[in-house]
């Protein structure tokens, strides 16, 4: 559909209005309008440029939270959407209301209307808003939505957060390493060329490394655009997804972290969907794929086989490579109490705050190692550069 701006006055008290609206074209933009009881006096198409905007998944969760706090006031569904649609600033959003607002007004459900946009709205998503409809308990069931969409953008900036540190001296290490080979080390070499001196080996090695780099850097250039790209594709398959998964379960230092992230997605999820009234199995299949994790979701799907044969969730759960012991041990409480997904609640607690202090404790220890590490390399090239100069001085 496409998108149109408008410029229009309402029929019976001539009120203006100006807007936005999704149609197929301007005829039906126009048709729209009259509709909704207004007199189109101007409607212009918007160029792609204009609604190229991505959506985040900030904005993602400001619609929620205002979405359903109008739903929870009792206003209608298509009014609700309107006014949130109205509100939205970024105008890729916007025209997605828009579509999703077109939609309800035709008869569809919300949850179609949502599906029509699965980039944005995932399977939890729809799957909580397809129960809250079912149940009448839709502004609820968006509140949760926006809970857990807010519990795990904290988990992953928190993540990130971990991560940038050893990003940046990374970065560090490289500049200093570029600094010297192409500045410093030419210089050297020139040194003993001009004393007729032989190279020690260390000075030599870092001259060829020198050398190599500033004659064939467009080789290198081409092949680091290569291996980025091909690594792209290859990620992208099936494979490739679960090579990074496994490694991302497996890298050492995070490994704990990882895991203790995709058991707190695992677990909130599946208590959204079940406090939710979805059903069990389908609340599994759906809580796998929202880990983002192709080797943990297998674990899932294979532990909702045994739950449709007739075992518990928590037999399923055991004895899983990639569900931690504390999960199905936990949840066998909860079905001994009958409280499942209050259990669920509990695990995703838990591993939160874990999470939390893995990432603290992290940071405290991986700060003074990278010191450490970028102290001997730069002190390394800047020995193997100084203790040559100190050695010819000595000679002459």
């Amino acid at each position: 559909m496409k998108r149109f701006d408008y410029k229009a006055h309402y029929a019976a008290d001539g009120r203006k209005v100006v807007g936005s609206i999704q149609a197929e074209n301007e005829y039906n933009a126009g048709k729209l309008l009259v509709e909704r009881g207004m007199v189109p006096d101007e409607i212009n198409e918007l160029g792609a440029k204009n609604i190229s905007r991505r959506v985040t998944g900030k904005d993602r969760l400001v619609f929620t939270r205002q979405f359903a706090t109008l739903v929870g006031a009792g206003l209608p569904l298509v009014q609700s959407l309107k006014t949130v649609g109205e509100q939205t600033a970024n105008k890729t959003m916007r025209g997605i209301i828009e579509d999703i607002t077109a939609n309800v007004e035709s008869g569809k459900t919300l949850a179609e209307s949502f599906g029509k946009h699965p980039k944005i709205f995932n399977k939890v998503y729809l799957s909580i808003v397809a129960a809250g409809e079912v149940s009448g308990t839709l502004d609820e069931s968006l509140k949760r939505i926006a809970m857990q969409q807010e519990k795990d953008a904290t988990m992953i900036s928190k993540i990130r957060s971990a991560l940038v540190y050893p990003a940046i001296v990374l970065v560090v290490i490289i500049l200093v390493m570029a600094f010297m080979l192409f500045t410093v080390v030419p210089q050297v070499e020139n040194l003993y060329i001009d004393l007729a001196q032989p190279l020690p080996w260390l000075t030599a090695l870092m001259v060829g490394i020198s050398n190599f780099f500033m004659r064939f850097w467009w080789l290198v250039a081409i092949i680091i655009v290569l291996v980025v790209f091909f690594a792209r594709q290859y990620f992208t398959t099936e494979n490739g997804k679960k090579t990074l998964d496994t490694f991302s379960l497996n890298v050492p230092i995070f490994k704990g972290l990882f895991r203790r992230l995709y058991m707190a997605r695992f677990a909130r999820t599946s208590e959204i969907l079940l406090r939710t009234s979805v059903p069990m199995l389908d609340a599994l299949r759906i809580s796998g794929t929202a880990t983002n994790n192709t080797m943990v979701e297998a674990d899932v799907l294979a532990a909702a086989d045994m739950v449709a044969s007739g075992k518990s969730l928590s037999q399923g759960l055991t004895n899983r490579d990639h569900i931690t012991p504390f999960v199905p041990q936990m949840i066998k409480i909860g079905e001994q109490s009958g409280k499942v997904d209050e259990m669920l609640g509990k695990i995703a607690h838990i591993y939160e705050e874990e999470l939390d202090e893995q990432i603290r404790t992290i940071q405290t220890l991986i700060e003074p190692v990278l010191m450490v590490f970028l102290a001997i390399v730069a002190g390394g090239m800047i020995g193997a550069v100084l203790f040559p100069i100190y050695g010819l001085v000595n000679n002459f």
